[in-house]
């Protein structure tokens, strides 16, 4: 169940409620029974990554998983390093 934030128009608090999607909004306050109004808070979760599903956790082809890019080893010369 989600949970809704209401603000009151009598004493300016806001409090929470938890509530099924198709309960009726509350209409009072739950401190001083003034008029309240549901108001739109921030989500507590967030998206990351550039989509949805199915470009972000497709599972890999086969072919996808056995043909990984081979690194490359580069030989680091040291400038420091006595020539004789």
């Amino acid at each position: 169940m989600p949970i809704y934030e209401y603000r009151c128009s009598k004493c300016g608090k806001t409090f929470e409620a938890l509530q099924a999607i198709s309960a009726e909004p509350l209409k009072k306050c739950i401190y001083c029974r003034g008029k309240a109004t549901k108001i739109v808070s921030l989500s507590s979760f967030q998206f990351k990554g550039s989509g949805w599903y199915i470009t972000d956790y497709k599972k890999k082809n086969a072919d996808e998983k056995k043909s990984a890019p081979a690194k490359k080893s580069e030989k680091k010369s040291n400038k420091n390093a006595n020539l004789n």
